[in-house]
């Protein structure tokens, strides 16, 4: 009877360990070295965003991925200033960045993209940076986005080595300069090593290792680019707390691939405090939290099996007011809060913010006259103001409601 009990919890096991599709000491191995100090911040056309991209490359071979034109290094050249505060064309210059692109050729009409920026802010030289000092200071960017990398890596290992033949060919893409303005994926889409046409939809990965053990919610965007995805997501079973969001327009690498009339998802698991600061370091990630990321997309990559190829549909762009901002708070929006007003999930040192006193985890209810139910009314309402403004701010705290004075 033992042996026999000892042979069933055997074969138990076995089918636990077959069906385990990521593991997290792998990946700890990619944001581990991508996120290092040696990388400096992997800053777009840098010595060591370049060592990131041999990186991935390598990882890509590994997993047995064909490269186009013998290489799965993708150049492409964009335009950028050497001085940052400078607005004028003046020392304006050209520079050169690569995507990484590798391909898993199943023999099928169409293709699955599963992308994710691999590039960074390097020294924290191009104002990108919310430290209140950044320049010269390494910014690691383990959640931005080390991250989507490491889940583009282990997506491209588990579809190439499952030993099943998809009823899609799938292309596997980190890009380079999303941090400049989607650069990268920008001209992907503008040169694709295939036709647009035969891509089925994109999936974009985009700071998904900081997965909140208690809330457990994952942010999805793009769901309404296809009629498909609202019921496709919800009849996976998971016990991940899902927000969805139909734009298919946003400040990830999905865009692009929308204004090509592609059906898109976005995956993210929030905004944190340290979010385009120094402290965006690989110590803070949620490991598990992204294995059960990666089980879920995998889970809804494996369920469009199911579906002929996808119909696209155009959603309503983000309502963000004014484009431009004269002035800014120095906080950083909590986008999976789901009341009314806009809760604060960091506050930057010394900005207007810190020195009206605002906390993390205050409810912006009201800036000057202007009522703020939402992160796009707290940017609307923002939008009213130019430096040198004064004005008060009505906040929850708790269970207290306070009105602080603020300036711009």
């Amino acid at each position: 009877m033992k042996k026999i009990y000892s042979l069933i919890l055997l074969g138990l096991i076995s089918i636990q360990i077959s069906a385990q599709k990521f593991e997290e000491k792998n990946i700890k191995k990619h944001i581990s070295f991508l996120a290092s100090d040696k990388l400096k911040g992997r800053a777009t056309s840098s010595a060591e965003e370049i060592k990131a991209a041999n990186y991935i490359a390598a990882q890509f071979k590994k997993s047995g991925l064909s490269a186009f034109h013998n290489s799965y290094l993708k150049p492409f050249v964009y335009k950028k200033s050497n001085n940052p505060h400078d607005t004028s064309t003046v020392g304006i210059q050209e520079k050169a960045s690569n995507n990484v692109v590798g391909f898993l050729d199943n023999k099928a009409p169409y293709t699955i993209v599963i992308g994710g920026h691999y590039d960074h802010l390097g020294l924290g030289h191009d104002r990108n940076s919310l430290d209140a000092n950044p320049d010269g200071k390494i910014h690691n960017g383990a959640d931005d986005n080390a991250s989507g990398t490491a889940g583009v890596i282990e997506l491209a290992n588990y579809f190439s080595t499952n030993k099943k033949t998809e009823p899609f060919n799938f292309l596997f893409i980190c890009f380079s300069g999303e941090e400049l303005g989607l650069l990268g994926s920008k001209k992907y889409c503008e040169n694709p090593d295939l036709e647009l046409s035969k891509i089925d939809y994109m999936i974009n990965m985009d700071m998904i290792g900081r997965l909140n053990d208690s809330t457990k919610k994952l942010l999805i965007y793009g769901v309404g680019t296809s009629p498909v995805f609202v019921p496709l997501l919800d009849s996976i079973n998971t016990k991940l707390s899902l927000k969805k969001d139909s734009s298919g327009i946003g400040p990830s690498d999905q865009t692009s691939f929308y204004l090509k009339d592609i059906p898109v998802l976005h995956f993210f698991t929030g905004q944190h405090c340290d979010y385009h600061k120094p402290s965006d370091d690989a110590d803070k990630i949620n490991y598990a939290g992204e294995v059960e990321v990666l089980n879920y997309i995998t889970a809804v990559i494996e369920k469009t099996y199911h579906y002929p190829k996808l119909t696209f549909a155009k959603t309503r762009n983000p309502d963000l007011g004014k484009s431009s901002y004269k002035v800014t708070m120095g906080v950083m929006p909590d986008y999976t809060y789901e009341g009314e007003g806009m809760r604060i999930d960091g506050v930057t040192d010394n900005k207007p913010a810190f020195k009206a006193g605002l906390l993390k985890g205050d409810v912006v209810k009201k800036l000057g006259s202007f009522e703020v139910k939402d992160v796009q009314g707290y940017m609307k309402a923002l939008s009213n103001f130019k430096k040198g403004d004064s004005t008060t701010i009505e906040i929850q705290r708790n269970t207290e409601t306070k009105v602080l004075n603020l300036t711009f």
